[in-house]
C-alpha cells in the first residue's frame, strides 16, 4: 500500500483585500485550504509552518492533523521533515476553493513519474503545488511555490518526461483572483465571510 500525504504549506501572503487585514486574510485562507484537505479520502493531511507560524497552524488545523514545523517556507524543507511515506504533495494554502480532484491530479502522475507540478492559474510564476515520490529524486531544484517555473524544474530533470504537468488552479494573489472565486460553488468559508464583512462580493 502506498503511503500518501498531502501537506499544506502555510507561507507568507504577500496581498490582501482592500479593507481585509493581512493576517486575518492569511488565516481565512489557510482555514479553508485546511478544511478541503480534511474532506480528502486515501490520503493523510498535514500542515508546515516555520516555527513563527506554529500558532496559526494550530488555529486552523483538525485535531487529528499533523503540524511540521519547519526551517524554511519550502517545498524541499517540507519533503525533508516527512518521515514514512512514498509520496507527498505540497500545496501552496491560499487557493481556499481548490477542487479536490485537482490534488488527486497532481498526485496521480506518481505512479510513473518522479515529480508532478502543478502551476498557478494565469500564467506567471508560482506553482498551486509540487508532488513527488520520496526519498526526492536529487536533481529536483530548489522549489519556491511563489516563483518557480514548471520549465525551470523540467530543465533540470534529467528527461523532460520525468515531470508532469497537471492542470492549474488560481491562488489568491491579486484582484482578478478574487474576482475568480465563484459564490455558487461550496467551500471556501471562512474567506467568503471576510470578503462579505469587508463589502467585497463573495
Amino acid at each position: 500500500m502506498v503511503r500518501r500525504v498531502v501537506v499544506a504549506l502555510l507561507g507568507p501572503v504577500a496581498w490582501a483585500p482592500p479593507g481585509v487585514d493581512s493576517a486575518r486574510w492569511r488565516a481565512a485562507l489557510a482555514e479553508d485550504t485546511v478544511d478541503l484537505l480534511a474532506m480528502l479520502a486515501e490520503v493523510d493531511t498535514a500542515v508546515a509552518v516555520t516555527p513563527a507560524d506554529r500558532a496559526l497552524a494550530d488555529a486552523v488545523t483538525w485535531p487529528d492533523m499533523a503540524v511540521y514545523e519547519v526551517p524554511e517556507p519550502t517545498p524541499g524543507a517540507v519533503f525533508a521533515a516527512l518521515t514514512g511515506y512514498d509520496q507527498a504533495a505540497v500545496i501552496a494554502a491560499d487557493a481556499p476553493d481548490l477542487p479536490g480532484l485537482t490534488i488527486g491530479k497532481l498526485l496521480r502522475p506518481l505512479t510513473s513519474r518522479p515529480v508532478a507540478v502543478a502551476p498557478a492559474e494565469g500564467g506567471g510564476p508560482g506553482l498551486l503545488g509540487i508532488a513527488a515520490r520520496l526519498p526526492v529524486p536529487h536533481w529536483l531544484p530548489p522549489v519556491d511555490l511563489d516563483r518557480t517555473l514548471p520549465s525551470t524544474v523540467r530543465a533540470a530533470a534529467p528527461r523532460p518526461g520525468d515531470l508532469a504537468v497537471t492542470p492549474a488552479w488560481r491562488r489568491q494573489r491579486g484582484p482578478a483572483d478574487v474576482a475568480m472565486l465563484d459564490p455558487a460553488v461550496e467551500g471556501w468559508e471562512a474567506t467568503r465571510a471576510l470578503l462579505s464583512g469587508a463589502g467585497h462580493p463573495g
